[in-house]
């Protein structure tokens, strides 16, 4: 298991669409930009009134070098600072006047809202005697999770998220079913906060039980054989003014028994010493062992503390001491655990140890590494499922418990596959499969015959033959070489003149892969390039490529963008004033970052919920976790000169003139704080020698990870189309049916 999906800047899908930035809070102010009625027919002058942006004298002193830092006031918690509210409404006030007088704008988000509805399967699970899959309908905001007591009996709804909220702003997040499968604890996300409220129903009948856990963030339940309770890691309450500015500091583990209030649940553990490490706990499948994998930032290094749970009052033993390498834990076969692991093995592999010996530093290799690089493994029906990339392309092999290969699983194409979860005692598992042109259909997998055969598959409303995809690679600046992934339609001729996308992440060891997006099907649709680099700080070839993108090589990343965008335009894809480039948290800072250092290569620029201000970044909520990929400024003063540099937020230069760039934020992402893209913005549009626009569209009642409704989705991917149309300047072709 691995717990980057809890503490990186990133939740799994913001790699896989642009679509997941979830931008925040409840103010209503731009709920009616969108009618139609009150488009006007031609854009607004591209001279632009900005409103004005105080300033204030605050210098901060960084190992000898004084740095100012003029926009500190837009930090604020938008909920106190009247300030800051006011700055944030007219900001979008301007923000969302141009965008709804662009000419495309109706026709983009009509024929949008038609791809965008067709029915959308995931993967299908099975807990206990029953399976579960979530379905949404096309326009639901929110999926729906379905129950049914066999894959070809009637499907009844279990948990219907859009019942919360008519706006689909309360999500559901993580599901946890109790070893008999007759009970569901599944946690509540409002307003896409990090913070998780964990409710219990009982599967049978739908009914709610009265049990509540709340300030949960960055963790999951892990139910106890009996089926009686469950062990959960929680943070103590934040004050109420600080629920989504403060960092997260001192979480503890606790055993809740059924029935009982929060309050009386038990302390299993926890270390006041150590305010910043984090707890996952995981009860064994045979339900004997508590594992418990301590972390303290974004990288796979963990200590390791377990116990025999028919030893309750024993103190937990040291498996692993000390926090340098992946230990990522799979099962057992009693005393054997089985673990990932990058001990030895940058590109990953699998290795055992038996807990009874004396000697728990005899580790036994099962699976070495290979060439390509581990993503994930698990283990169902006593195989071991291991996904690798072949150059950012999903392969998956299964092995058995003593690392004997049995085959590599059969994909139709480029593309990446999701899923292969399930229990040791099931024969059969579950995945999807989708790629750029290629939408996704679910299968399952036959473990016994290797057999897959097809669930569902997405009806949208294109022809796959239309478009193509292809890998090249390419030399960056230091002449690595550079994977990327390009997605048009068939037939584009290479004049140097089309419109082109390019997308980028780079960090916290997230690998992007081929993906369906019904977003990025639409630009190609409208005659657009995509394009998609596989950078260094990713985890496409293992650790030595995620590291040689971090701290003092943070800038290994930038030059591989930008190396990227020179390919494209060499190739004569396009050109800089038809190129755009998009990326959000991480990819936020990438696109700031280059946008900053070559202005002359882009003709837009679209970073959404990015860390901008790379000296402050720790202060707030999860940043703390981020100083494995960034370092610390405060307290290294090597890496405060290395971060400085690039800082998207200090690089800012007056008098230059900056491609046309709307970020994108929310005004209560409690994950990467909105004062990082409200900060850069301002100082953007301080900076700015051209006309072209400098915009922040900041969203209301989402925030940065999962669970942003469907609606809010659509309205964003139309306004960000809308602006590159207007910018690259070209004309989209649009269906008929799109008017």
């Amino acid at each position: 298991m691995s717990l980057n999906y809890y503490r990186g800047l990133l939740i799994p899908n913001i790699s896989k669409s642009i679509l997941v930035f979830n931008i925040a809070f409840a103010t209503n102010f731009a709920g009616h930009l969108h009618s139609q009625e009150t488009q006007q027919e031609t854009p607004l002058s591209a001279k632009f009134e900005y409103p004005a942006t105080k300033t204030v004298d605050t210098t901060d002193d960084y190992h000898g070098t004084m740095v100012a830092d003029p926009y500190r006031w837009l930090e604020d918690d938008v909920r106190e600072s009247d300030d800051v509210r006011q700055w944030v409404t007219d900001q979008n006030e301007v923000t969302f006047n141009y965008l709804k007088s662009l000419p495309f704008r109706r026709q983009i988000e009509h024929r949008l809202t038609q791809l965008w509805d067709y029915e959308k399967y995931g993967a299908p699970f099975r807990r206990g005697e029953r399976y579960f899959f979530f379905k949404n309908d096309g326009l639901q905001n929110q999926s729906v999770l379905y129950q049914q007591n066999s894959l070809d009996s009637v499907a009844k709804v279990l948990i219907d998220p859009n019942e919360w909220a008519n706006d689909g702003t309360i999500a559901l997040g993580s599901l946890s079913f109790s070893p008999d499968g007759q009970l569901l604890a599944y946690s509540i996300q409002e307003a896409g906060s990090d913070w998780q409220t964990w409710k219990l129903m009982e599967v049978e009948s739908g009914k709610l039980r009265s049990d509540e856990i709340k300030w949960v963030k960055f963790g999951t339940v892990s139910w106890s054989a009996d089926s009686q309770g469950f062990y959960y890691s929680a943070y103590d309450a934040p004050a109420a003014d600080g629920q989504f500015q403060e960092l997260n500091l001192g979480q503890k583990v606790y055993y809740h028994q059924l029935g009982d209030d929060q309050l009386d649940d038990g302390l299993i553990h926890q270390n006041p010493d150590q305010p910043e490490w984090g707890f996952q706990p995981e009860v064994s499948e045979d339900g004997k062992y508590l594992i418990l994998t301590i972390w303290q930032g974004t990288d796979d290094r963990y200590r390791v503390l377990f116990k025999p749970l028919d030893q309750p009052d024993q103190p937990f033993k040291v498996l692993v001491e000390k926090m340098e390498n992946e230990y990522s834990f799979l099962g057992n076969n009693g005393s054997r655990f089985f673990f990932k692991s990058d001990l030895d093995a940058p590109h990953k592999r699998i290795i055992t140890i038996d807990v009874a010996e004396d000697n728990l530093s005899d580790w036994t290799e099962i699976v070495p590494q290979s060439e390509q690089a581990m993503e994930s493994a698990g283990i169902v029906g006593d195989t071991l499922i291991l996904q690798y990339l072949q150059d950012a392309k999903t392969q998956v092999k299964l092995f058995d418990l003593r690392g004997k290969f049995i085959r590599e699983v059969d994909f139709p194409g480029i593309g990446s596959a999701r899923g292969f979860g399930g229990k040791r005692d099931h024969v059969e598992t579950f995945y999807s499969f989708s790629s750029f042109n290629l939408p996704p259909a679910t299968y399952r997998y036959d473990l016994a015959t290797g057999e897959s055969t097809r669930l569902q598959s997405a009806d949208v409303d294109f022809d796959t033959e239309d478009y193509e995809v292809k890998q090249v690679f390419y030399a960056s600046k230091d002449g690595t070489r550079v994977p990327m992934f390009i997605a048009h339609k068939k037939g584009v001729v290479l004049n140097g003149a089309n419109p082109t996308l390019l997308y980028g992440y780079g960090g916290f060891n997230i690998s992007l892969t081929p993906s369906f997006s019904v977003s990025r099907l639409q630009w190609m649709e409208m005659g657009g390039v995509f394009a998609m680099a596989n950078l260094r700080g990713g985890g496409e070839y293992g650790k030595v490529w995620h590291k040689a993108g971090t701290k003092t090589n943070k800038q290994n990343v930038f030059d591989d963008f930008i190396a990227a965008a020179e390919y494209l335009i060499d190739q004569k894809y396009t050109s800089p004033d038809r190129l755009a480039i998009q990326g959000g948290s991480n990819g936020g800072l990438l696109v700031g970052a280059s946008m900053v250092q070559r202005p002359d290569l882009f003709g837009a620029c679209l970073p959404a919920v990015g860390v901008m201000d790379m000296l402050r970044f720790h202060k707030f909520t999860a940043g703390r976790f981020w100083v494995d990929d960034y370092g610390n400024a405060e307290e290294n003063a090597s890496e405060f000169a290395a971060i400085y540099e690039y800082s998207p937020y200090h690089n800012l230069k007056d008098g230059t003139e900056y491609p046309a760039t709307m970020v994108t934020t929310a005004d209560t992402d409690d994950r990467v704080v909105p004062g990082h893209s409200f900060k850069f913005a301002a100082r953007l549009q301080a900076a700015q020698a051209s006309s072209k626009p400098t915009l922040i569209r900041i969203e209301t009642k989402a925030g940065h990870g999962a669970g942003k409704p469907t609606a809010k989705i659509i309205e964003e991917a139309a306004d960000m189309w809308s602006f590159l149309v207007d910018n690259l300047d070209f004309e989209p072709a649009i269906p008929e049916s799109g008017e």
